[in-house]
């Protein structure tokens, strides 16, 4: 970063902190970015917002609100932001415009929309209305924790892909399931829970039709709160869900959820039958009658899906891997040595050590009694830097 360029303490801290409160919008606002805006008037009264559900107001909007039922004129005021103001017409108005019709000073930006339709067009939009913009560095810590926050909305404008992030769980010599195939619960409930958050945090949960018929699983958010349940996307190629599948159950606080089938083989009964039951079905054929799993992320990608939680069996894990198509791996691993058993992906055997997956590692916690691991793939997110 050239230090000529670096922006102040006080608002380095000011966007660090937005940030903070824009994860507050995880699993809220989905698929619209993570935001968080904060107003500061000429008097210093300070009005604060994030991103709603979608179709709701977005970061900007809820500050100004807020400034307005205080009776607050913001004329002049300085506005800090953790992503460029849209300038496009979606589900709501440009924020851009309600920053011009407010008659703010300044706004200050962590960090450019990667949505093609905005990409400094909202910055571009207030210069023209002669308000003051500054622009954090890409490299500034406010900049990058706000792409991260926002990782899945970046890799899907940027990469027409979601971010797909795996998640297992193992004993600590790596067995998912005994010989018999019994695999619950190696871990305990906090990792359980905290599973659950992470899903819920995710658009959608893809599974495979092996884990639904070994496992019959809801498959939903079940052991933390969520205002949403998360699309369910199951990878069956022969289109052998049974249709008394418990997936199918109404989810366990009785929000409604896509239930997206993606096959390669076609059945018209069979597909009657699970349409019947609300889902959509999804023909994607690739190689040996399989599903096309790379057509299958950009599909969800163009339904605006931005992070998705994978968790399969170790045939399925297998193939992702094994197609390159893994981001991240959410590990958790229980105290436990379990011997023989199931492996957490059918990949290899590779004949090199360096053929195998390089990774690098994002944290390791302690949750409960359990370790959880986030791995990134080396130079997955690189498009995060572009």
């Amino acid at each position: 970063m050239n230090p000529r360029n670096c922006p102040n303490s006080e608002t380095m801290a000011t966007l660090v902190a937005l940030v903070g409160i824009a994860s507050n919008s995880t699993g809220v606002s989905e698929p619209n970015p993570r935001v968080a805006c904060r107003i500061t008037t000429l008097e210093g009264f300070v009005f604060e917002g994030r991103t709603q559900q979608v179709g709701g107001p977005h970061a900007e909007i809820m500050a100004l609100r807020a400034a307005q039922a205080a009776g607050t004129d913001v004329t002049g005021s300085t506005v800090h932001v953790t992503l460029e103001p849209c300038s496009h017409h979606g589900r709501t108005p440009p924020c851009c415009d309600a920053l011009i019709q407010a008659r703010v000073g300044k706004v200050v930006v962590a960090t450019l929309d990667p949505n093609p339709l905005v990409a400094g067009r909202g910055i571009e939009r207030l210069r023209a209305a002669g308000i003051e913009v500054e622009l954090l560095p890409p490299d500034s810590e406010a900049a990058r924790a706000s792409r991260e926050l926002n990782i899945g909305f970046f890799s899907r404008m940027i990469r027409g892909t979601p971010w797909v992030r795996m998640k297992v769980a193992s004993s600590l010599d790596g067995t998912s399931a005994l010989d018999n195939g019994v695999s619950q619960w190696i871990t305990g409930e906090a990792a359980r829970a905290d599973g659950h958050a992470w899903r819920a945090r995710a658009c959608a949960v893809l599974t495979g039709i092996g884990t639904v018929l070994e496992d019959n699983p809801m498959l939903d958010v079940r052991l933390v709160d969520t205002p949403r349940q998360p699309h369910l996307v199951l990878v069956d190629s022969r289109l052998q869900t049974p249709p008394d599948a418990r997936l199918f159950q109404p989810t366990a606080n009785g929000q409604p959820r896509q239930i997206l089938i993606y096959h390669a083989q076609t059945d018209p009964n069979r597909q009657a039958a699970l349409q019947a039951l609300g889902a959509t079905l999804v023909h994607a054929p690739g190689a040996h009658q399989k599903v096309h799993l790379a057509a299958l992320l950009h599909d969800l990608a163009r339904r605006e899906v931005n992070e998705l939680h994978l968790e399969a069996g170790h045939k399925l894990n297998g193939s992702f891997l094994r197609e390159g198509l893994v981001d991240e791996f959410l590990v958790y691993l229980a105290p436990r040595w379990l011997g023989q058993g199931a492996g957490l992906s059918s990949f290899g055997p590779i004949e090199r050590l360096q053929d195998g997956l390089a990774l690098r590692f994002q944290s390791i916690d302690r949750v409960g009694g359990d370790l959880r691991i986030l791995a990134r793939g080396v130079e997955r997110d690189t498009f995060l830097h572009a």
